[in-house]
């Protein structure tokens, strides 16, 4: 408890002094700064609250589909959002589906029960790795319902290594933990965690309301005409040099191209490296995106409307830290191709099983497959249909959560 403590005691004076530097430190500082004002004047004395946590993005998109069907049915309560990631609240700061959206303040004992004190949420949900051991404690004096959603466990964990004790002890304090999968579950009994159940993952029912919501982009239809496209999203430099290569050999086929990172220097790259017209997103027409047989999506926030125009999606990271969202693609069934780090994602794996999806560790892997699907639609529908089937066979999570929790 001392070291726990003395670390994140740390931690908070790390990103005191690194707040002048850097802009995402000094964001969450000024956060920090305001969150208790914030709730005071925002939080409605006589309402009751429930509270959501979430690292980040990608936690936030889990938790959403549960706060939005708990909104729905269950009008009268409020919905607390919090962040830790400036990454998470930057982009989300102004969603409509909570009452209140805020930085959670460093996990210290004070800040803990100012927080609590002024919030007083009537339940909380913690969005899958979020462990802070002061507030998990507290709720849990406080006698506050509390839930992990779509948590998932592994063995390397400190929760099952001989000296993560005190971690254990923090699991404790959950009355429900909703996993993942029967993995997850068989290790939580074997420290004596037995109020689990396995539920699956809420990203599935994500991925199935993001497919309805899709937006229409008419210069995405425009471009894609009756040619066969494939949409590469979240691209890093050692994926587009595998498929830009193909592409600019294959007339047949056109590409969409959305970066994970989108700056200039990284779009100058791309574009040197096309033998074949192109056109950015951002400067595209009627009339020259028609010319294209390449479109670069220079902007945030469309990716996942884009892949709907695809008829082979490849995902990016997997020569790198690790792929990016191979869900967003799959949900509109369509075959996913994606480099050889996608171990730690159990959705990509699964994928992989189901036969909705690929991995290629080189150029001659990625040119055979792109080749069969252009000379083979029978392949390409049976590939892509297993992926959609994969998605919308594992969707339902946040019923089941729902199913189980007294309001």
């Amino acid at each position: 408890m001392i070291i726990y403590d003395l670390a994140i005691g740390v931690y908070d004076i790390l990103v005191h002094l690194d707040a002048p530097f850097s802009r995402k430190p000094r964001k969450m500082m000024k956060g920090h700064w305001v969150v208790y004002e914030l709730l005071r004047q925002q939080l409605e004395p006589d309402r009751r609250y429930i509270w959501f946590h979430a690292a980040s993005l990608g936690e936030f998109e889990q938790g959403r589909p549960l706060m939005e069907k708990i909104r729905a049915r269950y009008p009268d309560y409020g919905i607390l959002l919090t962040f830790f990631s400036p990454s998470g609240y930057e982009v989300r700061k102004n969603y409509r589906g909570a009452d209140v959206v805020c930085y959670l303040p460093f996990d210290k004992p004070r800040n803990v029960k100012k927080f609590l004190d002024i919030a007083n949420p009537c339940m909380a949900f913690f969005i899958k790795y979020e462990f802070w051991k002061n507030y998990l404690d507290e709720l849990h004096r406080r006698r506050i319902p509390l839930y992990s959603v779509s948590s998932i466990f592994r063995r390397g964990q400190i929760f099952f290594k001989w000296y993560g004790g005190t971690y254990r002890h923090v699991l404790s304090n959950f009355d429900h933990l909703f996993v993942q999968n029967e993995r997850s579950k068989r290790y939580l009994s074997k420290i004596g965690i037995n109020r689990v159940t396995v539920v699956g993952d809420t990203r599935f029912d994500r991925v199935l309301q993001i497919r309805q919501e899709a937006k229409e982009l008419p210069l995405v239809e425009q471009f894609k005409k009756e040619s066969m496209v494939l949409v590469a999203g979240s691209s890093w430099q050692p994926d587009e040099d595998l498929f830009i290569e193909y592409f600019n050999t294959h007339p047949e086929l056109k590409l969409i191209i959305a970066p994970h990172v989108i700056d200039e220097n990284h779009l100058v790259e791309i574009i040197r490296k096309l033998r074949r017209p192109y056109v950015r997103y951002s400067r595209a027409d009627e009339k020259n995106v028609l010319k294209a047989d390449c479109l670069i999506i220079d902007c945030f926030g469309l990716l996942s409307s884009v892949y709907r125009y695809g008829e082979i999606a490849y995902i990016g990271g997997g020569f790198g830290v690790g792929i990016h969202n191979t869900l967003e693609a799959a949900v509109y069934g369509i075959p996913v191709l994606f480099g050889p780090e996608h171990k730690k994602f159990m959705e990509a794996v699964q994928l992989l099983e189901s036969g909705g999806a690929f991995s290629i560790t080189n150029y001659a892997e990625l040119a055979s497959l792109l080749d069969r699907f252009l000379s083979d639609a029978a392949f390409l529908r049976e590939v892509g249909a297993k992926a959609g089937s994969y998605v919308t066979g594992n969707a339902g999570a946040t019923d089941k959560v729902l199913a189980m929790i007294n309001f």
